[in-house]
């Protein structure tokens, strides 16, 4: 890994007139047309796994830029290649005829079930849709890294695939993605992603990264407790479901206090609890939704059983049975370390080492960027985009906005690590 940092830290012209200085050029070159891309999506969001028009109108820019194009990857999924000509230095180092390696850049493309009240001039057109999350901005600046890139398609030392996914907030587009071949002809070797906004401070136009684990597993699971039905006045002749289901939601917070290491991040949240007809009579069932979220995968596998053990324990003890549902959700979040370390050398020589800084701690929220770090070697890093003025609003809320202005920065980081990558010669990066 020394041979590679070294390399990444020079940010030297390669002989092609190709560095970081000059692909941030070419990227604010662009600004305007990053935010053409971004607005015409924020005003046309969909959602989920139904992105047909959003998936058409990124495949038409993308074959704009002169990439040959793939749609319909795993639904709405779009894929696209820029195979570069500089395949002289693409091999493995040392050999001769090797395979030409392809860096992938992941981007995704779904909005949120929300009615936008940001009052913008590009604002939603679609009622109970909006992108409040930053996708249309991830989305605008994976197709900025694809416009950069072609002008230095002769000089790249290999392929980079683009990546355009669906159903990020759910149900998952990535793993459908995958299972249609989309890290396979050409095999994709390492990939990156971001996520643009408000999380964890950062400021705008600035990145934070992490190596390990980022991102948290989120699973769901659904309960159904079953009592006997009564009177309200009689609750000697029946079996309280509501009663049971109280005392379970108290007693799943045992797990996390007194099951879990304590230096293991987990927890184990009840969302939904709905139950009876009426107030004076004695709810025969009561069902129960939630989610639980690790950073831990031996720990993820354990939970089910552990949830089970206390359902089943409370309500024996209270004349009641419990039925368990457990759904697998996205994977934790896991940053190779080393190509981590690879992408914050780029970083500093795109932004200057006074904007790029390791995040403080994970978060317990998922994304299904995880799917892709569990078969390549990658990143997922954050990129600060605060709004210069008003309010700031969070992620998922009606009145989310981004800073545009950090659209081409998004756009640099994402071209640079790419063509660095494919510079590097390594063969892989992975710990």
């Amino acid at each position: 890994m020394r041979r590679l940092r070294a390399r990444v830290r020079g940010g030297e012209v390669d002989g092609s007139g190709w560095n970081a200085e000059r692909v941030v050029q070419e990227s604010r070159g662009i600004q305007d047309q990053l935010v053409q891309w971004r607005r015409h999506l924020h005003e046309n969001p969909e959602v989920g796994t139904e992105t047909p028009e959003t998936a058409a109108y990124v495949a038409a820019a993308l074959r704009d830029i002169g990439l040959a194009v793939r749609e319909g990857v795993g639904g709405h999924g779009v894929v696209a290649v820029l195979q570069g000509g500089g395949l002289g230095v693409s091999r493995v180092p040392g050999g001769s005829g090797g395979p030409v390696r392809t860096f992938a850049v992941r981007a995704d493309m779904d909005a949120l079930s929300i009615q936008e009240e940001t009052g913008l001039a590009f604002a939603s057109k679609r009622p109970g849709k909006m992108h409040a999350c930053g996708h249309d901005g991830h989305t605008a600046m994976a197709l900025g890294a694809a416009k950069v890139l072609s002008l230095a398609k002769e000089h790249l030392a290999g392929n980079v695939k683009f990546i355009f996914q669906p159903a990020e907030e759910g149900p998952g587009g990535a793993k459908p993605m995958i299972e249609d071949g989309v890290l396979d002809d050409p095999k994709v070797n390492a990939i990156i992603g971001l996520h643009m906004g408000v999380l964890w401070d950062v400021p705008s136009g600035s990145v934070g990264v992490m190596p390990g684990p980022m991102m948290a597993a989120m699973d769901r699971f659904e309960m159904v407790v079953k009592g006997q039905g009564g009177h309200g006045a009689m609750p000697h002749q029946a079996i309280d479901a509501v009663c049971a289901a109280s005392q379970l939601v108290t007693a799943l917070q045992t797990i996390v206090s007194r099951r879990v290491n304590p230096l293991a991040p987990a927890v184990v949240t009840v969302g939904k609890f709905h139950a009876g007809t009426a107030f004076n009579i004695i709810a025969a069932t009561a069902a129960l939704e939630g989610t639980v979220r690790c950073l831990d995968e031996g720990l993820r596998k354990r939970m089910p059983e552990y949830i089970r053990e206390i359902a089943e324990g409370v309500c024996r003890g209270m004349g009641a049975e419990c039925e368990l549902s457990y759904f697998w959700g996205y994977p934790v979040l896991e940053n190779d370390c080393a190509f981590t370390e690879f992408f914050a050398g780029v970083a500093r020589d795109v932004l200057g080492a006074d904007r790029v800084a390791r995040l403080p701690e994970p978060t317990m929220g998922g994304e299904d960027m995880a799917y892709y770090l569990r078969e390549v070697p990658g990143t997922f890093f954050f990129l600060g985009s605060r709004p210069s003025s008003g309010p700031v609003h969070p992620h998922h809320n009606s009145k989310f906005d981004i800073d545009e202005g950090t659209l081409w920065t998004g756009a640099a980081l994402l071209a640079e690590t790419a063509r660095r990558w494919l510079e590097s010669g390594e063969t892989q990066v992975r710990n």
